[in-house]
């Protein structure tokens, strides 16, 4: 895969994009990753990218041509899907991820100021992605989250692929809870069936776990679930021993 960032502040980048899971990534070819400041596409000698808004009103807006160019440089003869960070776009969310991750070649576009031409996004962004309602001051944070969350589903990026496989959202639930040594902290101990070594036992604990989270935290998250037999029976326990709960609590 290949992904291309066009933003005003590169060196934004360089620790994020050189460290941890992205750094490893790229070592290993899984990814490359090239950070570009579009104002060496401006066509003003002063390297001018933004402009007042035409009908008057506050704040600069980026102007299309360093943009478009930008882009047309980077394509050379590809066909990249171009996205947009802006508070505006789709909202973001693991299945998203996961089809951003089976492309070839990603450009994202980091806006500052007002905001954008508009021809920008009619004719030029395939997608514009937004990580939640609220305003940045600019689009690099958000680029930085979703670069993030596709490299580390790039085969190989991650130590045990497992990792991404088992992830809160990937399966529909928030992710069961997870121990590890010592097998009492404190007088806290690890539940007694993680170290029973019945794998069978433990995958429907986990399910179990899985499902009751996700009641209590996201429970919209289970309407636009496909309740299998297994969790319809499971959900059913949650409620009885919640009730039984209840009634010794009274």
């Amino acid at each position: 895969m290949r992904i291309d960032v066009l933003t005003l502040f590169p060196e934004m980048f360089s620790g994020v994009f050189s460290s941890s899971i992205l750094g490893k990534a790229q070592e290993r070819g899984i990814v490359d990753i090239h950070v570009t400041n579009f104002r060496e596409f401006s066509e003003s000698k002063h390297g001018t990218v933004d402009d007042t808004p035409y009908g008057g009103g506050g704040g600069m807006v980026l102007k299309p041509e360093p943009l478009f160019r930008a882009v047309e440089a980077i394509e050379s003869g590809t066909k990249p899907r171009v996205i947009l960070m802006c508070p505006q776009g789709k909202p973001y969310n693991q299945r998203l991820a996961e089809e951003l991750a089976k492309e070839e070649h990603l450009v994202f576009i980091c806006g500052h100021y007002e905001g954008y031409d508009e021809r920008i996004r009619q004719f030029l962004v395939t997608d514009e992605i937004s990580i939640g309602d609220y305003v940045l001051t600019g689009g690099e944070l958000a680029a930085m989250v979703v670069i993030d969350s596709i490299v580390r589903l790039q085969p190989g990026a991650l130590g045990n692929q497992m990792s991404a496989e088992t992830d809160s959202f990937t399966t529909g639930l928030l992710e069961y809870p997870h121990y590890t040594r010592p097998a009492e902290f404190r007088g806290w101990k690890v539940p007694d069936i993680l170290l029973s070594g019945h794998h069978a036992n433990i995958e429907r604990w986990r399910l179990k776990e899985s499902l009751r989270r996700t009641r209590e935290r996201r429970p919209e998250l289970l309407e636009k679930l496909d309740l299998t037999e297994e969790m319809k029976q499971l959900l059913a326990e949650l409620e009885q021993e919640e009730k039984k709960q209840g009634q010794s609590m009274e």
